[in-house]
């Protein structure tokens, strides 16, 4: 029993920023994480390395330590350890300390712990951005309820590229203009109906530049149209939202309950043991 205590306990200060102490731990480990993050990139610059490089290794392992530490405690505190393993924190958790470990394999997979400014997201559920995390999960579903439309648009765009390509390089083919082959002429197109315009291929006749300049004012309109189809899922019905607290559930592994919730939504499982 006291076991069992100890371990919800433990989970209520690693998963929940309710809490007074969840939540300067939540912030001690945001610190860390952004220090973290901050070593890697001053490892990266020979200079840096050379002069400090003894003083970044040891750095590195001190917050790799820390960092598997709090890994192995998330999943001890939680009923259903798998569940926070595969859930999506879970997996970039684990992907935060691997890279260290994996570096006396693979050499230079140690920068691959850049992965841990993912880690920062939990910043919107420890202050409790609520307004943050709506417009968030709003952005979300209306992107999985447009898909259909974003789909048929992409596959539109790419029928349209390839023409264009294939048609500017009968126009344009050549050495010397950089209209190689069909799939250089797909890349200037897509360059161009997006509007990036990178230069380093231009048409040099006279029907060139005019069927570049059609596919330039092209650009403009193509890149309305995803932006009006989410819009309108954003503005539909179902478009609202509402963030609770961030109560974790320690079966389960996920939050998102309400306040005055006493099993998770999820699974089922019970939310807190003291209010039995």
């Amino acid at each position: 029993m006291a076991n069992r205590r100890t371990r919800d306990r433990v989970h209520e200060i690693v998963f929940e920023a309710d809490t007074r102490t969840g939540k300067w731990f939540d912030i001690g480990l945001l610190v860390l994480i952004v220090l973290s993050v901050i070593v890697v990139m001053l490892e990266s610059s020979e200079d840096w390395y050379n002069q400090y490089g003894a003083i970044f290794d040891v750095l590195e392992w001190i917050f790799t330590i820390i960092f598997t530490v709090e890994y192995v405690m998330r999943l001890w505190v939680t009923i259903r350890p798998w569940k926070y393993a595969l859930s999506f924190y879970g997996i970039i958790d684990l992907i935060a300390i691997l890279p260290s470990y994996l570096s006396y394999f693979l050499a230079g997979s140690q920068y691959f712990v850049i992965i841990r400014i993912l880690r920062l997201l939990r910043v919107f559920r420890i202050f409790k951005l609520g307004k943050f995390l709506t417009e968030g999960d709003q952005l979300r579903r209306a992107l999985i309820a447009s898909r259909n439309k974003i789909t048929v648009f992409l596959f539109t765009v790419t029928l349209l590229v390839v023409i264009i390509g294939s048609v500017m390089y009968l126009i344009e083919g050549g050495e010397n203009q950089g209209f190689s082959s069909i799939p250089r002429s797909v890349y200037w197109a897509i360059v161009t109906l997006t509007t990036v315009g990178y230069g380093d291929i231009t048409p040099q006749t006279s029907v060139g530049q005019f069927l570049s300049a059609v596919v330039m004012i092209l650009g403009y309109a193509i890149i309305a149209v995803p932006t009006g189809i989410v819009t309108s899922e954003m503005l539909g019905p179902d478009s609202e939202s509402n963030y609770t607290n961030t109560q974790v559930c320690r079966y389960c592994a996920r939050e998102g309950h309400a306040d005055d919730a006493l099993y998770c939504k999820y699974c089922g499982g019970r939310l807190n043991e003291e209010n039995y």
